[in-house]
């Protein structure tokens, strides 16, 4: 892939701008921003998918997510997966035993690829049994971007950081939310917390949703009984008491 002396010159003047925006130096957006990485974002750019970067919205263990503005000035989401500190062997355990997907190559690129892939495909399965999730737009090597959660000033919170006035409608609702993916779905998170939910409009929104599975997954039940366990959990120190057992075992049965 390679792009065209004007869009490589603004994609070198966008970093510019954002690492001046956000303090960080060079070395810090290399590792997010490697040559194969603004390739395809000069990609993006050309197929009038983005217009620039605005401002870093989090920073995971694997990805970074940015605010970023298309051509018809919209805002939206980009996460990007870094190369470096990716965990791919637990990605490909999640792969794997996925029969969506073909058998997968042992470069960190490939699998990061696949791992992008997957997580455009579950976002667009939630959005076709309609529970709240972004909406993804395009996925392209280690790149996905998506719809924005938040208002024009900030992002969405997360689950975690807001104060419930109703903490057992906001339970029952993520409960719910497990219960369609499992039953209409047949999606599994696969790593449910209060860490990977947004607050938005006082309903919650799923994210993170790479490490989604299938129930033929080889561990789908695992995953599923781990979901429920944790939400449970966090539930429970806001006074709202649940059975995880019951749930899972009323859910499969």
């Amino acid at each position: 892939m390679e792009i065209d002396k004007k869009t490589a010159r603004k994609i070198d003047r966008e970093l510019q701008s954002l690492r001046e925006r956000i303090g960080a130096d060079r070395k810090t957006l290399n590792e997010v921003f490697d040559k194969p990485t603004l390739l395809a974002f000069g990609k993006l750019i050309s197929d009038r998918i983005l217009k620039f970067i605005d401002f870093p919205i989090s920073t995971g263990k694997e990805a970074n997510v940015f605010r970023a503005v298309t051509p018809d000035d919209r805002i939206v989401a980009v996460k990007v997966y870094r190369i470096a500190t990716s965990n791919f062997n637990r990605m490909i355990y999640y792969i794997r035993g996925d029969p969506r997907f073909a058998p997968i190559g042992r470069s960190k690129r490939e699998i990061i690829n696949q791992w992008v892939k997957k997580e455009l495909k579950n976002l667009e399965r939630l959005q076709e049994i309609e529970v709240p999730a972004p909406k993804p737009i395009r996925a392209l090597q280690n790149i996905l971007v998506m719809e924005y959660i938040g208002d024009h000033n900030y992002p969405a919170p997360l689950l975690k950081d807001i104060e419930m006035k109703d903490p057992e409608r906001i339970c029952n609702e993520i409960i719910g939310y497990i219960k369609k993916m499992y039953i209409e779905g047949d999606i599994i998170h696969s790593d449910l917390s209060e860490y990977n939910i947004l607050f938005y409009k006082n309903r919650p929104y799923l994210i993170d949703l790479a490490q989604g599975v299938v129930s033929e997954h080889p561990f789908a039940f695992d995953f599923l009984k781990r979901d429920i366990e944790n939400v449970v959990k966090f539930f429970r120190r806001h006074g709202v008491i649940y059975n995880a057992r019951e749930i899972f075992r009323e859910l499969i049965a």
